[in-house]
């Protein structure tokens, strides 16, 4: 997924508008297709704490793709001069995702902030739970995952995350302290989410202001 914003790999696009004094404030975002990804995004405009401190608005775009892929369409978001910021969220996947150095390259040559979950995207759904510190392939997170929030498809029940306590970043926060510390780099940085800080740039983490 990749967004895209005024201040600021999965297969669809989301985007973030933000009103300052001056003009709005928008960031897009791209999520594979099929995924978890836009549902989750997109029930994060209805969290008290988003609508109150960033006025954020969530959009859908529907381009697919692999890490390149969304990677080039961030690229093309960010040339657009009413977005302030773009960001790729997309998976390492167990096995590995053809290109997805390269995309990670392409994101970073154009100040695009990358939110990589290794092996994907359900890690992140899963520290929202419990912790998770071992090795997991796509499969056995995917299926932890659906164990934890009852889901039976793709679709998640937003609602079992839309509550701030729900939200984790700090279980994410600590696989990374530990890969810093290990000097594990990706792609054998597995488990590890860097979701915490979009969570962080949207808001979600503080409390609503008042």
């Amino acid at each position: 997924m990749a967004v895209c914003g005024r201040e600021g790999q999965r297969e669809r696009t989301c985007g973030i508008r933000r009103p300052s004094a001056r003009s709005g404030r928008r960031s897009s975002y791209s999520a594979q297709a099929r995924r978890p990804e836009p549902h989750y995004i997109g029930s994060l405009k209805r969290l008290p704490e988003i609508r109150a401190n960033t006025s954020a608005e969530i959009e859908i775009d529907p381009p697919q793709g692999v890490p390149l892929t969304l990677a080039r369409r961030a690229v093309d978001r960010s040339r657009d001069d009413e977005v302030d910021e773009c960001r790729c969220v997309f998976d390492v996947e167990w096995p590995l995702h053809p290109n997805r150095e390269q995309a990670v390259h392409l994101a970073g040559e154009h100040g695009i902030k990358p939110a990589i979950s290794n092996p994907c995207f359900e890690l992140w759904l899963i520290l929202h739970f419990e912790d998770q510190t071992g090795f997991l392939n796509t499969y056995a997170a995917d299926r932890r995952s659906r164990h934890l929030d009852g889901r039976s498809s793709k679709r998640i029940a937003a609602e079992r995350y839309n509550a701030p306590a729900r939200h984790r970043p700090q279980r994410a926060d600590q696989l990374t302290k530990r890969h810093v510390r290990n000097e594990t780099q990706s792609p054998d940085d597995n488990p590890s989410s860097s979701m915490s800080a979009l969570i962080r740039a949207l808001g979600a983490d503080r409390p609503p202001a008042r």
